[in-house]
């Protein structure tokens, strides 16, 4: 059976840690200039149904530094835009690739289609997790500060799939959350519960980012959402991570955002253009730490 990665719960928390490192080492060996192709003649397949910058450049520049192909393919391109079923979709794909990556709505669907697949699925980004951002993210801190074991988070705004992600990386690392967000906007509370008392849910921003280690946000209304900016605005505009706000946080601290962002909404201008923000070196490990996880489902070595 093949290794798929849906949720940061599908790699044990050793498996990650190793992970992390592995992706440290990728980076370091490719600024080094050494070539290195674990992956030659092995295909990855990238399914968009919802757009993308990061992540489509990311996996598809992973994948020819290793040696590999990458293939894109929206539903303009697919049958999955045509009404095939998902299991179809699934077993064909997976009869002609080595693994195959998602960019989707549904969490359900993307659970469907690993359980058809015969290759590795890796979860893209759906409306419930963003679990590959949540590698960058923890790469990012553990190259600039060490461990993350014990910090504190704060996680300010909507409570969406990279609150839940974050949610999963407190559980696997072994760190404090704390979520701000509107009680209509928390995130899934069976969730929080099986978090083992390392999230606390808050409406206020400056509980939740007092003393923080790391400051993360997000766009207040996600893809699909757009129809409710206006309302969200107005009911996010207490939770903007602005310098006022974030000198709550350790003189430390980082800031992190998974990008796009839109300066003077979730985030002023002089907090994430300032001193402690790290959004681009975040954004460029998406590239490192993927690299890790195609190498860990698809290369026969063990990393």
């Amino acid at each position: 059976m093949p290794r798929h990665f849906l949720t940061l719960l599908d790699l044990s928390k050793e498996e990650l840690a190793t992970l992390i490192k592995r992706a440290i080492e990728l980076k370091t060996m490719l600024k080094s200039g050494k070539i290195y192709t674990p992956l030659k003649n092995k295909v990855l397949a990238m399914i968009f149904e919802k757009s993308s910058t990061r992540t489509r450049v990311s996996f598809e520049t992973a994948m020819y530094q290793f040696g590999g192909n990458a293939i894109f393919l929206s539903p303009r391109d697919t049958q999955l835009g045509r009404g095939e079923p998902i299991e179809d979709s699934a077993r064909v794909l997976s009869s002609m690739v080595d693994c195959i990556m998602i960019r989707t709505f549904a969490q359900e669907s993307i659970e469907i289609f690993a359980e058809y697949s015969r290759v590795p699925v890796i979860n893209a980004l759906t409306d419930l997790h963003h679990p590959c951002q949540l590698l960058a993210d923890i790469q990012t801190y553990i190259e600039l500060r060490g461990s993350i074991q014990g910090k504190k988070v704060a996680w300010i705004g909507d409570g969406n799939n990279m609150c839940h992600s974050y949610i999963h990386a407190a559980m696997q690392f072994d760190f404090e959350l704390a979520i701000a967000t509107p009680s209509s906007y928390r995130p899934d509370l069976n969730l929080v519960s099986s978090a083992n008392n390392r999230v606390l849910l808050t409406d206020d921003p400056v509980q939740a980012i007092a003393n923080a280690d790391l400051v993360c946000t997000d766009v207040w209304a996600s893809m699909g959402q757009e129809g409710e900016q206006d309302q969200r605005a107005q009911l996010f505009e207490p939770y903007q991570v602005n310098s006022k706000l974030f000198a709550l946080a350790r003189d430390n601290a980082l800031f992190m955002h998974c990008l796009p962002a839109h300066r003077g909404e979730e985030v002023s201008a002089d907090v994430i253009d300032g001193d402690h923000s790290v959004v681009w070196q975040q954004a460029e490990n998406r590239l490192h730490s993927q690299k890790a996880l195609l190498e860990f489902l698809l290369s026969d070595q063990e990393i």
